[in-house]
């Protein structure tokens, strides 16, 4: 459903069981032709918990291989739990020009109903912004963002390496790369949704702020 013009490559990295419920099928049927589906399933695990070698709980070294992998300078990522907006692609090309990276907000979606709550404006608010400006220069969302490859060449391997011991942070570590050493943009739009988890450590910062808008 995306509104951007051009062509775009999905890239889809399975790092745990075989497909089931026959996804991957599915997923090839809707494919529109402007977009292409690569999918790559090593047959093996390649995160610790699931028995790999790369402390990165989801998908260990699968988003890294890739965005290394992706036939496009300009790379997107998207949970399996998480969608974007239809002008997500384009609004984030537009803001990344001149810049080797740039931004969105999100939406917080209630994991019941999905319906969204609210954007978040507290969180994944960019470099230098929100609860964690103080602590670690802010953060932006993995799924928030669209980088130039080539440009961000260093930052991609982090993507593998979990910072906190329960196998989580790897979005932390790449964005601290980015923050660093590369330059920013933003969309001024929120146009991903995210699902929110009461086994977040976050969940419960959360809901307390959700509770004070109603």
């Amino acid at each position: 459903r995306q509104d951007f013009p051009g062509r775009v490559q999905v890239l889809l990295g399975i790092d745990a069981a075989a497909d089931p419920l026959g996804l991957v099928e599915i997923l090839r049927a809707e494919c529109p032709e402007r977009m292409r589906l690569d999918v790559l399933d090593l047959g093996y695990p390649t995160s610790v918990p699931r028995g790999g070698l790369y402390t990165a709980r989801e998908g260990g070294v699968l988003a890294t291989l890739l965005a290394y992998a992706a036939k496009s300078r300009h790379v997107v990522f998207l949970d399996d739990d998480n969608w974007a907006a239809p002008d997500h692609l384009s609004t984030l090309f537009a803001a990344v020009q001149g810049f080797d990276w740039a931004f969105c907000r999100r939406w917080f979606v209630d994991p019941q109903t999905l319906s969204p709550i609210c954007v978040d404006v507290w969180e994944s608010v960019g470099p230098g912004h929100g609860v964690f400006a103080a602590k670690a220069g802010g953060f932006v969302d993995p799924n928030c963002l669209m980088f130039d490859k080539l440009a961000c060449h260093f930052a991609i391997p982090w993507l593998a390496v979990a910072m906190y011991p329960d196998f989580t942070g790897h979005d932390r570590m790449f964005f601290d790369q980015l923050r660093r050493r590369n330059s920013v943009g933003w969309s001024g739009k929120a146009t991903v949704y995210y699902v929110t988890s009461p086994l977040d450590g976050m969940d419960a910062f959360r809901q307390a702020r959700f509770a004070e808008m109603t």
